[in-house]
C-alpha cells in the first residue's frame, strides 16, 4: 500500500483551477487499488473540502502546509504558532504594510487594508513584469471579501487577544522583490518559525514543526504505511519539506528547476495532467516490481 501526497495549486488543479477529469480518475483508481491518496496544502481546510466536494473525492487531507491534519472525519494533528511568534511575525507584517491573511481555527483573517495595500504596491512600479503572468497571480491578489469562512480584521493586536483562537498560518503577499527579501530576513531572524512560500511574490509563516513533511509523517503513521512506500508531488517550495520526508519525490512539469533538482521524477505540467501521469508511472513500476523476471 501507498500514500499519494497531492499538492493542491499548480499541481492537482490546472491553472484554471479545475482538476482535470485525468486526475481525478487516476485517484480514484489508486484508491480502488487499495492505495491512500491525500491532499496536502497550502491552503485552508475548508478551501480544500470545497474544491474536493466539486469532484467527488473523500481524501483524508493536510490544510495550511500540513499544519491541520484530517482523516475519517477527525482532527489527527494541529500546529498552531505561540502568542510570541505571531506578535512578532504581526509586527513584521505591519512595518511593511503588506497585504496579509492569518489562518486560524476559526477560519481565514484578512486585513481591511488589502485593497488599499495591493493597490499601493501595484502603482508603485516595483511589480516585476513576469509576475503578472504567473498563473497564481490572479488567485492571490483576488480581492477578499467577508464570505466562505473569510472574515476581516481591522485591528491585528485585538485579534491576537482572543484566547479562543490559534493561528496555524500567516500568509503575506509581497509583490515588491525587494521588500519581499527585506521580510523574508526578518522573519528568519525568529526563532522557532519556519518560513517558506508558494509562489514568487508571497511568503507563508508557520511553527518550525509545521509543514508538509510533518503533516505528511502524521499521516502514514495513522495510515500505518512506512515513510518509504510514499510519494509526494507537488511545485513550489513549502512542497520541498514532503519532498524530503517522501519515499519518493515527485515535481510537476511547470515547477521551477530547483524544485525538480529536489525530486527523484518530473511529471508533465498541472495543464497537462501531471499527477494523473505520475500515479500511473508510480502504479506501473510497482506492478512491473512485483512481476516474475
Amino acid at each position: 500500500m501507498k500514500l499519494f501526497a497531492l499538492d493542491m495549486d499548480g499541481t492537482t488543479l490546472s491553472s484554471r483551477n479545475e482538476i482535470s477529469p485525468e486526475n481525478v480518475q487516476a485517484i480514484k483508481k489508486a484508491q480502488s487499488l487499495g492505495h491512500k491518496v491525500m491532499v496536502l496544502s497550502g491552503r485552508a481546510p475548508e478551501s480544500i473540502r470545497e474544491v474536493l466536494d466539486q469532484y467527488d473525492l473523500d481524501l483524508p487531507m493536510g490544510g495550511s502546509n500540513g499544519t491541520a491534519v484530517f482523516a475519517d472525519g477527525k482532527l489527527l494533528e494541529l500546529t498552531s504558532l505561540p502568542e510570541s511568534h505571531n506578535q512578532a511575525i504581526a509586527e513584521a507584517a505591519e512595518r511593511e504594510s503588506v497585504p496579509f491573511k492569518i489562518y486560524t481555527t476559526k477560519g481565514v483573517y484578512f486585513h481591511r487594508e488589502w485593497p488599499a495595500r495591493l493597490k499601493h504596491v501595484l502603482d508603485s512600479g516595483a511589480v516585476p513584469d513576469d509576475y503578472y503572468e504567473d498563473e497564481n497571480f490572479g488567485k492571490m491578489t483576488f480581492i477578499p471579501e467577508e464570505a466562505d469562512g473569510l472574515q476581516a480584521f481591522d485591528n491585528v493586536q485585538a485579534l491576537l487577544e482572543d484566547e479562543e483562537l490559534a493561528i496555524q498560518k500567516f500568509f503575506l503577499l509581497v509583490l515588491d522583490p525587494v521588500q519581499k527579501e527585506r521580510l523574508q530576513t526578518a522573519l528568519k531572524a525568529i526563532e522557532g518559525v519556519y518560513v517558506t512560500s508558494s509562489s514568487s511574490f508571497n511568503i507563508e509563516v508557520m511553527n518550525i514543526s509545521g509543514n508538509k513533511g510533518n503533516g505528511l509523517k502524521i499521516m502514514a503513521a495513522y495510515l500505518g504505511i512506512p515513510l518509504e512506500e510514499t510519494v509526494a508531488i507537488g511545485d513550489q517550495f513549502n512542497d520541498l519539506p514532503m519532498f524530503d520526508a517522501a519515499g519518493f519525490a515527485v515535481a510537476m512539469g511547470n515547477a521551477q528547476e530547483e524544485i525538480k533538482q529536489k525530486s527523484d521524477y518530473v511529471t508533465a505540467a498541472n495543464d497537462d495532467h501531471g499527477v494523473a501521469l505520475a500515479i500511473e508511472y508510480v502504479l506501473s513500476s510497482e506492478k512491473a516490481a512485483k512481476e516474475p523476471v
